[in-house]
């Protein structure tokens, strides 16, 4: 195999709560994770000489050895002496510095498909245990699905399977920093945690209702403070049907969940209209685990 085209998707975060910090400065979380189907294109392609080329569609992105893609391939080159390179090519459509995971994504399909490609025979618990060194978000989107995320976020149980239903993704055009977010929230005493069991029960039976109500995102207290506009976007989704709206992970992105895709669609053309942001998507939860080769790969057209 020389060549691999692979789809790297988003995650949103159903609930996430901070329980501490380590000494290390790392926080211990207690996270519910669902992949999303909005996802960036990665192909990867063996060169005879040695090294990583990188490229990608947005040229303000980073192409060297502080890319978080390029630094996946670089760790398996390293551990398993590959004499050969690889050129990877990232087509970036998950919003960039957003709370979706995009960079976690493109370095987790790079670990798959280097391993593909250069016939590494590493399971999945294989990867998810490299994909750690890279970032606390990479072994899950390695595992994808439903998952319940513990310590640092590294810790993954399987949780049943969310409902379907339409998801609307709406990214302000402002950049938060997960490093400034969490170093704020340690100033502060966290006064209302999430019900993350309350969640967890409300996925047992499939109940997209209780699943909403008892969604939480104890960041929601830092970022929104600095960036209003996630307010009003919430707002906005839940005046036009959505049935809970929340940022994601350390923000700026707001999803909204809808059982009804028009309003969903409606929803977005009024964020349009209130030029609140222009990244505005309309997709849906994505819960095929990757337990076969396929779920990986890039749609044929």
């Amino acid at each position: 195999m020389n060549q691999i085209e692979l789809k790297a998707l988003a995650k949103i975060n159903l609930g996430l709560d901070v329980l501490g910090r380590r000494e290390n400065g790392y926080h211990d979380v207690r996270m519910v994770m669902q992949t999303i189907y909005l996802y960036d294109e990665v192909k990867l392609t063996k060169k005879k000489e040695s090294g990583i080329e990188l490229t990608t569609n947005l040229g303000f992105l980073p192409t060297g050895d502080t890319n978080i893609a390029y630094k996946a391939a670089n760790l398996l080159i390293e551990e398993f002496g590959i004499s050969e390179g690889v050129k990877i090519v990232l087509n970036k459509h998950i919003p960039v510095a957003a709370g979706l995971a995009g960079g976690s994504s493109d370095a987790a399909a790079v670990l798959f498909g280097m391993n593909r490609m250069f016939g590494l025979h590493l399971q999945q618990k294989d990867l998810m245990e490299r994909g750690v060194k890279l970032g606390a978000d990479v072994p899950y989107c390695i595992m994808r699905g439903t998952v319940l995320a513990e310590g640092i976020g590294e810790e993954l149980s399987v949780l049943p399977a969310m409902p379907k239903c339409t998801v609307l993704i709406a990214k302000p055009p402002v950049s938060v920093s997960t490093k400034v977010v969490y170093e704020a929230l340690d100033s502060e005493e966290i006064i209302e945690h999430p019900d993350i069991d309350a969640l967890i029960e409300g996925l047992k039976q499939k109940d997209l209702h209780r699943i909403s109500e008892n969604m939480g995102n104890v960041l929601e207290d830092v970022t929104i403070p600095m960036h209003p506009v996630i307010e009003e976007l919430k707002q906005v989704m839940r005046e036009n049907g959505a049935i809970g709206a929340m940022m994601s992970g350390s923000g700026p992105t707001v999803f909204g969940l809808f059982e009804n895709r028009a309003a969903a669609r409606e929803a977005q053309r009024k964020i349009r209209e209130s030029g609140l942001t222009k990244q505005v998507y309309v997709t849906n939860v994505h819960n095929v685990r990757p337990a076969s080769y396929s779920q990986y790969l890039k749609d044929k057209k």
